[in-house]
């Protein structure tokens, strides 16, 4: 069977369910064939059993194969993200409560009503599966809603996988819905602002104006004490961002400063990468006025799950 490198949602969505009323073995052979990379889980668990976890994932039906037949009780992992074609909002449930209310204002507004196929947790929760709307699409939680994304550097168990649970209960991973409007791109950003608005950030005090040299905005990087570092290193690239440099020059200058300060190689990375993406939608010449850098702030600050 020939199939496209990356899979689509419609194609995860066709391979699921013909795959969840199989045993474990053939359902991950059916998902590999249809072009959707998978991984060995712990039996009724959600552990990786392979040592680099969902980066072993493969559609090569002879490891797939051998992995199960050492452990015909694996659940099925799939990798989130340009790897499968796919982003999943989870809807969790737990004792201090659920994602449901949330998810249902998103749709209401408009965000989440494009979802392509919908699978039902063990947890009485939803993955909603969506088509990603970019390839920088990563993890985030989206704090006191019950509410995760599951995108670049993340995975998900899937049908026709089962958890035990107390009492030694067993529930599976279900398939609920498909979509007509399966492959429309979900907006993560606009997700994620809707359900946690991003705060209020000002200008630190002393931020060198606009046109200020690189070295000058380095040494104030530099200089800035624990607590405010992210947020310094965030407004200073913005004045680089503002001053067309590009962003390998701005890395090169502010992340040395930055690593000096004692911010992580990862959240230099992260934060500057953010300013950039804030910028790119704008477009050239524009200002990034309090809105922009609000959600700039809140997007560099969000940590992978």
């Amino acid at each position: 069977m020939n199939v496209p490198s990356t899979p689509t949602a419609t194609r995860v969505a066709e391979a699921l369910r013909e795959a969840q009323t199989q045993q474990l073995r053939d359902a991950a052979l059916i998902l590999a064939d249809a072009g959707v990379p998978v991984f060995p889980c712990a039996p009724y668990g959600k552990q990786p059993l392979t040592r680099s976890g969902f980066l072993a994932a493969t559609t090569d039906p002879r490891q797939v194969g051998r992995w199960w037949l050492r452990s015909p009780a694996a659940n099925i992992g799939m990798p989130t993200g340009a790897a499968s074609g796919v982003v999943v909002v989870d809807v969790d449930v737990h004792t201090t409560g659920n994602g449901f209310g949330a998810f249902a204002r998103a749709e209401r507004a408009g965000i989440t009503s494009q979802w392509s196929f919908l699978v039902r947790t063990p947890s009485g929760g939803i993955h909603a599966y969506f088509t990603p709307a970019g390839h920088d699409q990563r993890n985030w939680q989206a704090n006191g809603t019950h509410i995760d994304l599951r995108g670049e550097g993340g995975y998900v168990v899937v049908p026709p996988s089962q958890v035990r649970g107390p009492g030694a209960n067993t529930r599976s991973y279900e398939l609920i819905a498909i979509a007509q409007h399966r492959d429309k791109p979900l907006d993560v950003d606009r997700l994620r602002d809707f359900l946690t608005p991003p705060r209020q950030v000002h200008e630190p005090v002393g931020m060198p104006s606009r046109g200020a040299r690189p070295d000058r905005l380095a040494a104030w990087m530099a200089s800035r004490p624990e607590g405010t570092r992210n947020g310094g290193l965030f407004w200073a690239a913005c004045r680089m961002v503002e001053d067309g440099q590009r962003s390998d020059t701005t890395l090169s200058i502010l992340g040395d400063a930055a690593r000096s300060a004692g911010l992580g190689e990862r959240e230099v990375e992260s934060t500057i990468r953010s300013a950039y993406r804030i910028a790119s939608r704008l477009g050239p010449g524009s200002r990034l006025g309090p809105n922009q850098a609000r959600r700039a702030t809140a997007s560099s600050e969000a940590v992978a799950l």
